[in-house]
């Protein structure tokens, strides 16, 4: 099924630096297989579809061809818009893999019925809680939703406890976020999933008359560094990654961490998968592997996105509050339902 209209992601610049090394082309290189244990055919070029990070997908996509000499072709387009793509496609799709920055992407692709079931093996990289519980896709990175504050605007002790509460009057003026972006949306199928309906309904039809639409989240933790709004929502990366240059956009900022389970405290999901109309299956497997590896999460770790890593005993970059100590909500990326969400938040008029 296709949403009603397609949604720009805001992405910023990322340097990902991977630690993968060339092998060498007279002998098969470690890795050079299928994680079925098949081996790869190197005369392939794959298609990758991805929506993560321009850079992110390159690295990792350079990397792979390096340890498996399979090459791969991207096609660079927001979450939404190339769901959207593949489900228009359908299974005449040229798409080999899909890679996202937000789960209800993939989810849309997934209730199509166009992913072909992740090998076991690479499922097994990754914990349960960073994959959808029907096995069509992959977690392979993560980012948290935060409120961004203005500690001279507002005190840590007046901050909300849930991000829920931002919908009394008394936060009208005092908060925003970029309800037109994917990643916004994601934080929204996690409301909805979590406090259902009429919930989600009210708290979206105060951030219209109460909050501030930005266009993006470095516009909105720009304007919370400005001090024209004092909160907003966003991802954790973008505070991390400006913190990590010149903190010209963050030097008056402080992230909140809801926690206790809170809507607030959603880690959205990036998502790999396969698709199933692929003529390449074992290679493009065989990718989402990889990237899925303790080498690729690494990598991911090393890099300066400041994304989460997912895989089973890799940690993250060492600047992020831990994975751990985030108190996110359980919430199975397979039922987060971008269209629904899509819906209410064009009734609220936000979108």
């Amino acid at each position: 099924m296709l949403i009603k209209r397609l949604l720009p992601v805001l992405a910023v610049p990322v340097v990902l630096t991977l630690l993968a090394a060339c092998g060498d082309d007279a002998a098969e290189p470690a890795g050079a297989a299928a994680s079925s244990g098949a081996p790869l055919d190197r005369n392939v070029t794959l298609t990758l579809y991805n929506a993560q990070h321009d850079t992110v997908g390159k690295a990792w996509a350079d990397a792979f061809t390096a340890k498996t000499g399979v090459k791969v072709q991207i096609r660079q387009g927001s979450d939404l818009e190339m769901a959207n793509q593949l489900v228009a496609e359908g299974g005449g799709s040229p798409a080999d893999v899909f890679l996202t920055e937000n789960s209800p992407a993939m989810s849309l692709v997934e209730n199509a019925g166009l992913f072909a079931p992740i090998d076991a093996a690479t499922l097994a990289q990754v914990p349960a809680d960073f994959a959808p519980s029907t096995g069509k896709w992959i977690g392979i990175a993560a980012r948290s939703t935060v409120l961004a504050y203005n500690p001279t605007l507002i005190t840590e002790a007046d901050l909300p406890k849930s991000i829920m509460d931002l919908q009394d009057p008394k936060w009208k003026n005092r908060y925003g976020a970029a309800p037109k972006g994917a990643d916004f949306q994601a934080i929204v199928s996690a409301m909805l999933e979590l406090k259902g309906e009429a919930a989600t309904s009210a708290w979206l039809a105060a951030l219209k008359a109460n909050g501030q639409a930005f266009t993006g989240n470095t516009a909105a933790m720009k304007a919370v560094n400005a001090g024209t709004a004092p909160t907003a929502v966003i991802y954790h990366y973008y505070w991390y990654g400006d913190q990590a240059k010149t903190k010209e956009n963050s030097a008056n900022v402080k992230l909140h961490f809801f926690g206790g389970g809170d809507p607030g405290a959603f880690v959205s999901v990036s998502g790999g998968g396969v698709l199933k109309s692929s003529k390449h299956p074992a290679e493009a497997q065989a990718l989402v592997n990889y990237i899925t590896s303790k080498e690729g999460q690494t990598a991911l770790a090393a890099g300066t996105s400041f994304e989460y890593s997912v895989g089973k005993d890799v940690a993250s970059n060492a600047a992020l509050k831990p994975l751990a100590e985030l108190g996110a909500p359980k919430v199975d990326a397979a039922k987060l339902n971008s269209k629904k969400v899509v819906d209410l938040m064009t009734t609220a008029g936000l979108i």
